[in-house]
């Protein structure tokens, strides 16, 4: 089976200590197993895509800015990728894809699942930050599309505890996902 790697959101608004939304503690803890995992898949030649969240500078339109206060916005420092998977995209840029979305899943609005149909992906291996958010999202429309989920229990996070939780169970409950 073709399978695939996400790595949702992992950016320094995100993860770092003063990022502008962060998961903090939790999401620094799980970079050298997303680098790992991102390592893997590149060399082993599985399509691997960095889903990053885009917004732009006072959008007040966006639904996300009644909830949330302003992160990822274009053209910020908080927009990079955190830590070391800054220099694992370096050095793997030719063989990953960057793409920009501007809602919690990576399906809506972007070319993801035409991307995964030209490569006949069927399963898709989901990281990153917030596993109740965009990780929980991303992975609902996954299943929605019919794809089988794998979520590595060491490679997501959230700034909510139990809300991490709750979606770790949903993914195996709810959507059939294998958590790794």
């Amino acid at each position: 089976m073709k399978k695939a790697l996400l790595v949702v959101d992992y950016t320094v608004d995100f993860v770092a200590d003063d990022g502008a939304l962060t998961v903090g503690k939790p999401g620094q803890e799980i970079e050298e197993k997303i680098c790992g995992l991102v390592e893997e898949f590149v060399a082993e030649g599985h399509f691997t895509v960095f889903p990053v969240d885009l917004h732009e500078r006072e959008d007040e339109l966006h639904p996300e800015a009644k909830l949330f206060p302003p992160h990822n916005i274009r053209g910020t420092a908080g927009r990079n990728l955190y830590g070391k998977l800054a220099n694992v995209y370096e050095k793997h840029q030719d063989s990953i894809i960057w793409m920009d979305k501007t809602r919690y899943s990576a399906f809506a609005g972007t070319n993801l699942e035409l991307m995964l149909s030209e490569r006949g992906i069927q399963e898709l291996h989901i990281v990153g930050v917030c596993t109740d958010i965009c990780v929980l999202h991303t992975a609902t429309d996954a299943y929605n599309k019919g794809y089988s989920i794998v979520v590595h229990e060491e490679a997501v996070a959230s700034f909510d505890p139990e809300g991490h939780a709750w979606a770790l169970r949903h993914f195996k409950n709810t959507l059939g996902a294998e958590l790794k």
